[in-house]
């Protein structure tokens, strides 16, 4: 077994350049705790993201109860007497889907560095793309670390993390301290090509997908700047991916770096990639040809999933709610949003948007809702540099995170471990890992009196 160590890669939500404030003072607006217009839901419990649509029919939520059990249950090994629930595997990051998004939420790093990584995975890839254009697989390994196997086959190893604490202070002499991941793979497959670019993933929270897949794509490109026309710092661009169903490239929406143009392909993804089950848009086990092991094992049918699972996966992913905010009328939370959009935060993290009409979920279409994500890539620094290209994203892009229900990460997940591999021990290590075109804003915050850092962080804990 070869212990590999790579550099640190990591993603943070981005903020921008200093906006001009708004000489009526801060206020609630209407509907403003209404993050997802009326599909939202008013629960602060450890359920809060696993609601369906407020609006939904009691006949659409039966649908949605049934691809919750889907995403809930663990598929095993074929062959099996559970018709259409088996082929877990031959390589896999875990058995269901709820594994890694707990009650569909985030996933987090351990805290014990002898302890592998469960809800992160890795993905790799090597110079040069794939013949539709996206990342390269590393030959042996493919386009992703998956450290547990079925019987007879050979794992692929296991990844852990460790941290270096870094110390620092603000201007007013309150003292903080980042932690820099270190990355270490033990690799049981022999070792990867020297240049293996590798990137760590947090499984992230799952609510609200489907209103941003009804975002139309002309108010997603309108926000484009890609040579910041506008001197205002900020050049956001659009990712443009593989569409599987359309066989053409198409809009990239989901996923760190918008590498995913729909949910259901998202959702064909997963289950390809993170359980080893096929489907009719992935239909060959997710073995590379250095793994005969993998290919030679029985097959739980062609595909293993059928349409009407992977259909119902996709239905309930579309339609989990998002949970209202909480505290807008709060003076403290309306001066931390004041601050929010005086630093700038708001050009990348985008407010508000309008859905559009979505075909098949009305319950979705003509909804205002408030994500703050302009669902835009924006380069974050050469210090959060993946240097791992994925379509048109490079090593120095990532998509603008959503910011909506944040605020409940700790009741629903019992920890508040943020960015895109958990990092980050809440709002003020993740604001102050920002870089690139956030850097004078992280700066901003930095130069902020305490009183409206903590501002800031009230009104992000009110999201």
């Amino acid at each position: 077994m070869r212990w590999l160590v790579f550099p640190v890669v990591f993603v943070v939500v981005g903020c921008g350049a200093e906006a001009p404030p708004d000489e009526t003072g801060p206020s609630a607006e209407p509907g403003e705790e209404l993050s997802g217009g009326e599909t939202t839901v008013h629960d602060t419990s450890k359920n809060a993201y696993s609601l369906s649509a407020r609006n939904m029919t009691s006949e659409r939520r039966s649908a949605f109860f049934v691809g919750n059990s889907f995403f809930k249950e663990n598929w095993v090994i074929a062959p099996s007497s559970t018709e259409g629930r088996d082929g877990l595997g031959p390589l896999f990051n875990a058995r269901s889907c709820s594994s890694c998004h707990l009650l569909d939420g985030r996933g987090s790093p351990p805290d014990d560095p002898a302890e592998p990584l469960v809800s992160v995975l890795l993905r790799l890839s090597i110079p040069g793309t794939d013949a539709q254009g996206g990342p390269a697989p590393e030959p042996t390994y493919g386009g992703q670390l998956q450290p547990r196997a079925i019987p007879g086959v050979l794992p692929e190893g296991d990844a852990f993390v460790a941290y270096e604490e870094m110390p620092g202070s603000f201007p007013d002499g309150e003292t903080y301290s980042l932690r820099k991941p270190i990355y270490t793979i033990a690799a049981a497959r022999g070792d990867m090509q020297p240049d293996t670019r590798v990137s760590p993933r947090v499984a992230p929270v799952m609510i609200g997908l489907g209103l941003l897949e009804a975002v139309s794509e002309e108010d997603i490109l309108r926000a484009e700047d890609p040579d910041d026309a506008d001197g205002d710092g900020i050049s956001g661009r659009a990712n443009h991916v593989w569409d599987v169903v359309r066989g053409a490239t198409a809009l990239g929406r989901f996923g760190w770096k918008s590498n995913q143009p729909t949910l259901m392909q998202q959702t064909a993804g997963a289950f390809h990639g993170d359980i080893g089950i096929t489907t009719s848009l992935f239909m060959t086990e997710d073995c590379t040809d250095a793994q005969a092991d993998c290919k030679a094992t029985p097959t739980g049918g062609a595909p293993e999933a059928s349409e009407k699972i992977l259909a119902d996966v996709a239905f309930y992913s579309t339609t989990l709610a998002v949970p209202a905010r909480r505290d807008v009328s709060d003076p403290v939370v309306l001066a931390g949003k004041r601050h929010f959009l005086d630093l700038g935060c708001g050009k990348c993290h985008t407010p508000v948007f309008h859905t559009g009409t979505f075909d098949g979920y009305p319950e979705l279409s003509g909804q205002t809702i408030r994500p703050f994500t302009d669902l835009l890539l924006h380069d974050m620094g050469e210090a959060l540099a993946d240097d791992r290209p994925d379509f048109k994203a490079d090593g120095r892009e990532w998509r603008t995170a959503p910011l909506w229900g944040i605020g409940l990460l700790r009741v629903v997940n019992g920890h508040e471990n943020l960015l895109h591999d958990g990092r980050a021990r809440g709002f003020v290590e993740a604001v102050l890992w920002h870089g690139g075109e956030a850097e004078g804003s992280r700066e901003a915050f930095r130069a902020l009196p305490t009183e409206d850092r903590r501002a800031l962080v009230r009104f992000l804990e009110s999201l």
